[in-house]
């Protein structure tokens, strides 16, 4: 085993690099998923969603960052084109979702594509002690958990 600067086996980083960079492009189309229905929502529970959809677009917007830089740290290169995004992606794309209860079901439906990704990336780390990687998916899953649970309430669904 050869171990990178930062203690971890050099082989075992490069595939949760990997893992990384698929998240990252599921990501950047969340991002984009959640741009598109921040711009086009439309009836009358606009106001309280485009407010959201912009909270949510910011924060995955500071993800989008961290997955990346976590990428760099890990010794890897972060992909960083539409084309890279949208052949590694899985999170559904929303072209054209202007009613509010698509536009909540889109986010429910890219967060749990998200959420089955981190939960692969936690266990590949939590087992080759990267717990750098391990924290930030941990904390990404325990705040998508609460925003599903959220918007399964508002489309008044259960988990």
């Amino acid at each position: 085993m050869t171990l990178n600067t930062i203690g971890l086996d050099q082989k075992e980083t490069k595939d949760i690099a990997q893992d990384l960079n698929a998240l990252l492009a599921n990501f950047q189309v969340y991002y984009q998923n959640l741009r598109g229905v921040h711009w086009n929502i439309r009836g009358k529970r606009f106001f309280d969603l485009h407010v959201k959809f912009e909270e949510l677009y910011t924060d995955a917007n500071m993800k989008v960052d961290e997955i990346a830089e976590r990428i760099l740290t890990l010794g890897e290169t972060p992909l960083h084109t539409f084309d890279d995004y949208t052949k590694a992606a899985k999170v559904p794309v929303g072209k054209n979702v202007s009613e509010d209860e698509k536009t909540v079901r889109l986010i429910v439906d890219s967060l749990s594509e998200l959420l089955k990704i981190e939960r692969g990336i936690l266990d590949k780390t939590d087992e080759v002690g990267d717990e750098g990687t391990n924290a930030m998916m941990s904390d990404f899953i325990t705040e998508q958990e609460k925003t599903v649970w959220m918007f399964k309430a508002w489309l008044n669904e259960t988990v």
